[in-house]
């Protein structure tokens, strides 16, 4: 792959600023249009342009698949055990008012919790998506 100073450069900028908006969307979900789909999809943008711009094998020594696979199970994890949690104090699968003393802060921790169970699965399974359609010419599986 050829060095391309300008593309770098600007990567370097476009990449945090990718990733803040991907966790406005996350963590501003609950009040407006967004939430973990869309913020899990953006962020992993971001990581799809450092490995455009610096090659897979950085981009792998960076978010090794073994830690994408964690993370794509700690998800469903979070969000199932949302679920569980509700049931053991008493209420429905994913019935939040039973989270808090409060109904509303139990709604809004709930919402919280799924949505960010939700992103985390997204971004690291789109990753994972990629890394392997982006490596498969490299003869690995």
């Amino acid at each position: 792959m050829k060095h391309n100073l300008i593309l770098r450069v600007i990567a370097k900028f476009l990449i945090p600023v990718i990733a803040l908006f991907a966790f406005y969307v996350q963590f501003h979900g609950d009040f407006g249009p967004g939430g973990g789909f869309q913020a899990g999809v953006i962020l992993s943008v971001a990581f799809i342009l450092y490995t455009l711009v610096f090659g897979l094998d950085t981009a792998e020594r960076v978010l090794p698949p073994r830690v994408l696979r964690f993370l794509a199970s700690a998800g469903i994890m979070i969000y199932a055990g949302t679920g569980v949690a509700t049931m053991l104090k008493g209420g429905h699968f994913l019935d939040y008012n039973v989270l808090s003393a409060k109904p509303v802060e139990g709604q809004h921790l709930g919402i919280i919790l799924i949505e960010l169970g939700v992103g985390i699965t997204v971004s690291s399974v789109m990753l994972i998506i990629f890394f392997v359609f982006a490596g498969s010419g490299r003869g690995r599986t």
